[in-house]
């Protein structure tokens, strides 16, 4: 009985050791990988695949050998770097990897007289989609595949290395279906957890529809007066069909105002832009421009859409005392902003821009009358990633306040030039009594010039005589 039981503990044991030497390792498509086996410095190896037959082989002589599927046009996909080097390590490289190159391999090498095997299983890691470049809200599968499929792994996804919760529960294989939009664009990484080992895998999914804006209701902020760009653009050589712009009314969240769309507003011309650009714009934005448009077109038989909310700037002026004034900084829509900042601008005799002193606050206090309030005062607001847009109101002192210093200055100047202006009319008046006078020899002088003109033309006549001359064409630049 005794016997018995050794004998079952001899077994559970080799079968526990076998089960040990299988290593596993996992690889991408297209990668390279290393299979590592520790030889024991013997001169003597052969590589195998389940029951494919040799992969590599090197003799005692330092001959290698190569199987049939891995040589290929003179080109090894398989190598033993240290195999040469006699230092006991004769791990196999794998270039260029397959997902057939999944499977079993073992490392046979002597040692001390007898056949060492070292078991090792290479998994191929793919992560793939379909359709492989998806058009927004069309269905996309997207898939991870191992070569072989490792019994009781668990799958787990990450997109754009944050960890990706799906909706519902994934399928057996860990694929994700969803609708595709543009927040599933990005890198997705396919992580396979297999007892105590883990592999993972990355590709990247391209959405095609409309990429900027990303996402719907963005905010778009210009002052009250200027001009604004609405974006509409379609990824790269997406050509859209009736592509059009249309306004919600203020009461509608989802169905298109009948309003026509503001008078200043223009498509730009497809001249100047790719054909997937189908952004907009406003020339002269007024308060009553403010609400949401929307961009919309059909590509390959999918509509697809984006809300474009367009938030007007002000800068309200109001006198709260004599010559004091007070301006507020308005928006019509002020759920984005959390702060607000004014800047002071003027600028010296080169143009340089110079900026005097910065407030915090919706409001500001200046006074009409000096001259270190003028200039331009700019309102900045501020969002949770940083300004979103300003509005600039420009403040000129009064002329009827000015110093007594200024007001000196200004007389100084109107008296020159009264004086400059007496000098010149003297100047006239000479210059008409002067005329007068030349006047009085005018028959004389006009014979004298006649008879002188007749005198050069019959010269210039005789000097011309039979030459002539061909005009050169006045549109050949445009020839050519």
């Amino acid at each position: 009985m005794l016997l018995e039981y050794l004998i079952f503990a001899l077994i559970m044991f080799s079968i526990s050791e076998g089960r040990q030497e299988v290593q596993e390792v996992f690889a991408q498509p297209n990668s390279q990988v290393l299979l590592p086996c520790d030889c024991s410095l013997s001169p003597t190896i052969t590589w195998t695949k389940d029951n494919q037959g040799t992969v590599w082989r090197q003799e005692k002589s330092g001959l290698q050998f190569w199987g049939s599927r891995w040589l290929q046009q003179g080109q090894q996909r398989v190598r033993c770097p240290r195999c040469q080097m006699r230092g006991g390590d004769c791990g196999l490289r794998i270039s260029d990897v397959r997902e057939q190159d999944g499977g079993l391999y073992a490392c046979k090498f002597l040692s001390g007289g007898h056949v060492i095997t070292r078991s090792l299983m290479l998994r191929v890691i793919k992560v793939s989609f379909a359709p492989t470049a998806p058009i927004a809200g069309v269905h996309v599968s997207i898939s991870c595949s191992v070569t072989p499929w490792p019994s009781g792994a668990t799958v787990q996804w990450r997109l754009n290395n944050d960890s990706f919760v799906p909706s519902r529960p994934l399928t057996p294989s860990g694929t994700v279906e969803k609708k595709a939009n543009v927040l599933l664009a990005g890198e997705w990484t396919c992580v396979v957890v297999s007892g105590g080992t883990q592999g993972r895998a990355s590709a990247a999914l391209n959405v095609r529809g409309i990429i900027h804006p990303s996402r719907d209701d963005t905010k778009v902020y210009a002052a009250a007066g200027s001009a604004a760009t609405l974006p509409c653009v379609f990824s790269t050589g997406l050509n859209p069909s009736e592509a059009t712009w249309q306004k919600l009314k203020p009461d509608s969240l989802s169905k298109p105002g009948s309003d026509p769309l503001p008078p200043s507003f223009c498509s730009f011309s497809p001249t100047y832009r790719p054909t997937w650009d189908h952004s907009a714009g406003l020339k002269e934005i007024g308060l009553e421009d403010d609400g949401t448009y929307i961009c919309a077109g059909v590509v390959e038989g999918q509509s697809l859409s984006r809300k474009v909310q367009l938030i007007v700037a002000k800068i309200d002026r109001s006198i709260t005392r004599k010559e004091t004034v007070t301006l507020t900084c308005q928006l019509t829509d002020t759920s984005e902003v959390t702060r607000y900042q004014w800047v002071h601008v003027t600028y010296d005799l080169s143009g340089t821009r110079l900026v005097k002193s910065i407030q915090e606050g919706k409001t500001l206090r200046v006074s009409e009358v000096s001259h270190e309030d003028g200039g331009e005062w700019v309102c900045q607001f501020y969002g949770t990633e940083g300004r979103l847009g300003n509005v600039t109101h420009g403040i000129t002192p009064q002329s009827g306040h000015l110093s007594g210093s200024t007001s000196g200055s200004v007389a100084l100047g109107v008296s020159a030039f009264l004086v400059l202006l007496v000098l010149i009319l003297a100047q006239m008046y000479k210059n008409q009594q002067r005329r007068k006078t030349i006047f009085q020899y005018t028959t004389m002088e006009s014979i004298l010039h006649a008879k002188s003109n007749e005198r050069e033309a019959r010269e210039r006549g005789q000097e011309n005589q039979g030459r002539h001359t061909k005009p050169e064409p006045c549109d050949l630049a445009l020839n050519r």
